[in-house]
């Protein structure tokens, strides 16, 4: 039993069921959806929670052909009646829009004409369909005839592809007698590559035109399924389309159908023997609210579980969010006023922030104010909610560990770069330091400390939350590129927390403490006084230096001390 493989990477469910991958079975999807009728619905949650994976799911369940033994055992084969109706029974349209891309509108069109292109030859029985006239068929080798225009496999003009769509779904409808059902996965893919490479207005244009022939006036559509990370604005592609239903990751309706449950994690972790790991992966990768169920990232539990059945102690690590750029994360960083900054250090402490949530927005829209980037990181899964508050407000929070660390790495990334850039203020800090000047430095590691972003976890131990301090005055002096400056380096007796060597061998000692209880001229003094218990100077004075500076700084919150020895 134990022998099913873990689907890492693998969003196509046939080949999840018929190779004897395990499966969290998603299928009472199909159920809901068709009770919960909507001739058109988009479906937006955050990349790697199992968008394709259930679009691949309802083309197995309904087209005409598929294998109906693919859900032998599953929960929806208990629905007998709704199978006997629905399983098997339709023609079926599936694309996905995450490969249309390019660095212009012209390559974009080419790719978008191979995906169409390359879902119409699925369909090559309509060449000689005896319920087609010469004119359909003419129309159907216009969408799969072969060429090189523009770069792409297929020679469709603009209106054909515009068209497509709508085109392939009358010709299956006239073909098999039953309307067509539509499923478009990552249909936002597109506009945000638009809207990186300076073509948003064109591909805008293009997708409000093909989903306008798809789905608004095409009468052999039975229904349509859309997935994306964001739910972009009517008024940019859904013009006009009124039988849109929207569900987000705000409703409570289809909540436990994407991600995995506390009982789907449960139910993996006991199948591997993997149940001790419960807790880790918990802190790790749960946390995301989904309506009201609590929801884990499939992506991260399925890798983590693989890890751990290869080596048993291995450690959580960050793999969903080490799946994308973090652009989003990085435009919040750097429009960040005084206020948002503040905001940042709520959440990577633990806590919550309130914003309006705005979840209808197009791409244009999400650098206009940091309040819409807020926006975007709840829709696209970097926060969640955890609570409701009148109006579109949301108690907003970081899920995980996994997304925590996360933002603490760019934070600090962020920090770095920006006080890099400052080479005048950088030298006059770290020249402060072999010129003895405890003072200066204390005002000036002080303006740091307010420009920065707390990044220091109030539920660990204190000599942990001495590690964001230590990180960002290690990462200030290294900028000296002259100074040999070494982090926990053996140095006596033991490891001090930092030690510079300079050109001129003047040797510096530096240990830190972080003063829980706000006392920091007696957190100095200790500092300075295992300097000199566990004789921090003498790897210094071996290295040659002439002159050795101690330093004994303290931390609390955004305040600091500096004592020199």
């Amino acid at each position: 039993m134990k022998h099913k493989k873990l689907p890492i990477g693998i969003d196509g469910f046939e080949k999840i069921r018929a190779n004897d991958f395990y499966y969290v079975d998603k299928t009472m999807f199909i159920a809901e959806l068709l009770q919960n009728w909507g001739e058109v619905n988009l479906f937006t949650r955050p990349r790697r929670f199992g968008k394709s994976l259930n679009m691949s799911m309802l083309k197995s369940f309904f087209e005409i052909g598929a294998d109906p033994a693919l859900f032998d055992g599953l929960k929806i084969s208990e629905e007998e009646a709704l199978c006997e109706e629905y399983m098997g029974k339709f023609p079926v349209i599936s694309i996905s829009l995450k490969s249309v891309d390019g660095r212009s509108f012209g390559a974009a069109c080419a790719a978008l004409r191979t995906v169409i292109g390359n879902e119409a030859m699925r369909f090559q029985f309509l060449q000689k369909s005896g319920k087609l006239s010469a004119e359909d068929k003419e129309l159907y080798e216009q969408l799969i005839e072969v060429g090189t225009a523009q770069g792409s496999l297929f020679a469709m003009t603009d209106e054909t592809m515009a068209a497509g769509l709508k085109t392939l779904s009358r010709l299956l409808a006239r073909h098999y007698g039953r309307k067509a059902i539509l499923l478009i996965d990552e249909y936002d893919v597109p506009l945000d590559k638009a809207f990186q490479a300076g073509y948003y207005d064109e591909m805008v244009g293009l997708l409000r035109n093909m989903f306008g022939n798809a789905l608004k006036t095409n009468e052999d559509l039975y229904f349509a399924v859309l997935t994306g990370c964001l739910r972009i604005s009517k008024e940019s592609i859904f013009t006009g389309l009124n039988n849109l239903k929207v569900h987000t990751i705000s409703d409570m309706r289809y909540d436990e159908y994407f991600g995995f449950t506390e009982g789907d994690v449960a139910g993996i972790l006991d199948f591997y023997g993997l149940s001790e790991h419960a807790e880790a992966v918990r802190d790790w990768y749960d946390g995301y609210l989904f309506g009201r169920v609590s929801v884990y990232c499939p992506w991260d539990v399925i890798n983590y579980c693989d890890v751990l059945l290869a080596d048993p102690e291995a450690e959580p690590e960050n793999y969903w969010a080490n799946t994308s750029g973090n652009d989003l994360i990085r435009r919040l960083l750097k429009q960040a006023d005084q206020t948002t900054k503040d905001e940042i250090e709520q959440l990577l402490g633990g806590g919550t922030i309130v914003k309006t949530v705005r979840q209808e927005l197009t791409y244009r829209d999400i650098e206009e104010t940091v309040g819409n980037i807020w926006s975007v990181l709840y829709s696209t899964g970097y926060l969640t909610q955890r609570g409701r508050l009148p109006g579109k407000q949301r108690k907003l929070a970081l899920p995980n560990r996994e997304v925590r660390e996360l933002f603490a790495d760019l934070v600090k990334d962020w920090f770095q770069e920006t006080a890099l850039s400052d080479t005048a203020r950088i030298g006059r800090f770290c020249a402060a330091f072999p010129a003895g000047d405890a003072s200066t430095i204390q005002e000036m590691l002080h303006d740091y400390l307010w420009d920065s972003i707390s990044v220091r976890d109030t539920a660990v131990r204190t000599n942990q939350k001495e590690n964001f301090y230590h990180g960002m005055l290690l990462g200030l002096l290294r900028s000296q590129g002259s100074w040999l400056v070494q982090s926990n380096a053996e140095t006596g007796e033991g490891y001090s927390d930092i030690s510079v060597a300079t050109p001129d061998r003047t040797g510096i000692v530096i240990e830190l403490k972080y003063a829980d209880d706000g006392r920091l001229e007696a957190a100095c003094a200790a500092a300075l006084e295992q300097i000199e218990e566990k004789q921090y100077a003498v790897g210094l004075q071996r290295r040659g230096m002439r002159r050795i500076l101690k330093y004994g700084i303290a931390f609390c919150g955004k305040e600091c001390r500096v004592v020199a020895g």
